[in-house]
């Protein structure tokens, strides 16, 4: 006898087989575009920040720049935020906050991103303006209002509040098991 559902910590000791077939049959075409994600998303009545959000991810996610996720991009993208290690999750957050891919990120990046997430996860518990002072008031040394990628990672492991603040907002697993398991169940009003 075992859980009647996998943790997201045995998806990749799984026989992937059983991912290739899931992922053709969400994808029958081998590839996922922007399009098909958000639909597997429920982004309907979304704001602009949370959409925008979404192609930040699907971005990030398609490593090859193509227009499209394929099957080794979504399961790197599944080792990456269940299995990665700390850095290599701090990188991909900053690719994720960094949007206009000038190796630097404002706070303007930075509160635009909070806000998409807050609107994905209808968590609204800290406003993003909060969020973004306190990264900058400890992270951002020079006070130059933006941070380079050295100085994102090298201030999230001095400050472990943080570093659980970014794990926190960053946790993906909601989206994750909406792609691997299916739709998300809407409430009956």
């Amino acid at each position: 006898m075992g859980a009647a559902y996998p943790t997201l910590d045995d998806i990749l000791e799984e026989d992937m087989h059983h991912w290739y077939t899931k992922f053709m049959k969400e994808s029958p075409s081998g590839l996922i575009t922007l399009f098909e994600l958000r639909t597997m998303l429920d982004m309907n009545g979304m704001t602009e920040e949370a959409s925008s959000y979404v192609e930040q991810v699907f971005l990030t996610f398609d490593m090859d720049g193509d227009g499209y996720i394929d099957f080794v991009e979504y399961i790197a993208a599944i080792s990456l935020l269940l299995k990665g290690e700390i850095n290599q999750k701090l990188k991909w957050y900053f690719k994720l906050f960094d949007q206009d891919g000038n190796g630097k990120i404002d706070k303007e990046e930075l509160e635009t991103i909070f806000k998409a997430i807050q609107d994905i996860t209808r968590s609204y518990d800290v406003p993003p303006e909060e969020i973004v002072t306190l990264i900058y008031e400890k992270i951002d040394v020079n006070g130059e209002g933006e941070l380079t990628l050295e100085e994102f990672i090298s201030g999230a492991h001095e400050h472990p509040d943080i570093m659980d603040m970014l794990g926190k907002m960053m946790d993906l697993t909601n989206v994750l098991e909406i792609i691997l398991n299916g739709q998300p169940k809407r409430a009956i009003n």
